[in-house]
């Protein structure tokens, strides 16, 4: 059965959990619109984190046929593939005499638990995209690596005129139309709407204007969150190109480096996806809570304590190849 962060915060035991999944879910729609399939039974002998399923690669086809003649078998043909769920977090240490200056609000505890969320939010966006089991083998296989020579990776100097794939310059209305032109046949290769568009800063930033010059740019909150679960005011927003979510990743955690990348030469990639069961979707374990904290123990003789942020064991899946498209090669920056 499928569940979203914000109906795990639901199922939360502790106090302090449903602010621990809010921080989660808190400006980061990568997490929000996300949907995990709890499958993966790692109870018993020899069960392994591993989930298995079958992407379809090509559909069979029909025809017309003279009398007496019989039909040309063809068949729809799937690929096999596998994913590893892993474990993704941080821990700090805290002295227990730093732990007790200041209001508990905005003590130590909180704010090395609160930095501790967000660079889990980011390790999780990265490997999304990013994520590369070869390169890494504690992460697991992202966009990227499941895109990379599909029938659903385009470069924009060949899928649209050579103004679509320039967007260092919206000054006339044709320019515009050029871009919103390459944005919708980009789309349009995909089995249905996508859930979330990705891209860098600068190249959201340009679909964002083009977008409000065309009456297709909206904000709604992000409505949920435990502060203002009652009163509408959620904390977060969330931009949209039409029904589509309009996505910044950010950062790799610790550093300034961008998830998603601006080449030397200017030019960055987008990603879209469908989020859902039959397209693509996170994946859990059965019955597991998703995300946990555990908060320094002082009760506990020791000076030093650790508290720990985890999420996991989780992966993502791609079932079919048209659930989500890259578009390569935009130039944003001169």
């Amino acid at each position: 059965m499928p569940i979203t962060l914000a109906q795990a915060a639901q199922n939360t035991q502790s106090d302090y959990d449903p602010f621990i999944i809010d921080e989660f879910r808190k400006d980061n729609p990568v997490l929000d619109t996300m949907i995990f399939d709890q499958a993966v039974n790692p109870a018993g002998g020899g069960a392994t984190l591993t989930y298995g399923y079958r992407r379809k690669i090509s559909q069979s086809g029909t025809s017309f046929r003279a009398i007496n003649t019989e039909y040309a078998p063809s068949e729809a043909t799937t690929q096999a593939f596998t994913t590893e769920l892993k474990v993704l977090g941080g821990s700090f240490q805290i002295d227990r005499v730093l732990a007790n200056l200041g209001p508990a609000a905005s003590g130590e505890i909180a704010f090395q638990m609160s930095d501790k969320i967000q660079s889990a939010q980011k390790t999780f966006a990265d490997a999304v995209i990013n994520g590369d089991s070869a390169a890494n083998a504690d992460s697991f296989d992202g966009l990227d690596v499941a895109l990379t020579g599909s029938s659903t990776e385009f470069d924009a100097t060949t899928l649209g005129s050579a103004t679509a794939a320039d967007w260092t310059a919206l000054d006339d209305t044709a320019a515009q139309h050029a871009i919103l032109d390459l944005i919708d046949e980009w789309l349009s290769a995909l089995d249905g709407a996508p859930t979330v568009i990705l891209g860098n800063r600068r190249a959201i930033a340009r679909v964002r204007a083009v977008a409000r010059r065309a009456s297709m740019y909206t904000i709604s909150p992000m409505i949920g969150v435990a502060e203002h679960e009652n009163d509408g005011n959620a904390i977060g927003r969330t931009e949209r190109y039409g029904n589509i979510a309009l996505v910044d990743p950010g950062q790799k955690p610790g550093t300034n480096e961008d998830i998603i990348p601006v080449a030397a030469d200017g030019t960055t990639d987008l990603f879209a996806y469908r989020v859902g069961l039959d397209g693509f979707h996170g994946i859990a374990t059965v019955g597991s809570q998703l995300v946990q904290s555990w908060l320094p123990d002082f009760s506990r003789a020791g000076a030093v304590k650790t508290g720990e942020v985890e999420l996991g064991p989780v992966g993502v899946a791609l079932k079919k190849t048209k659930a989500a498209t890259v578009l390569r090669d935009v130039k944003v920056s001169a």
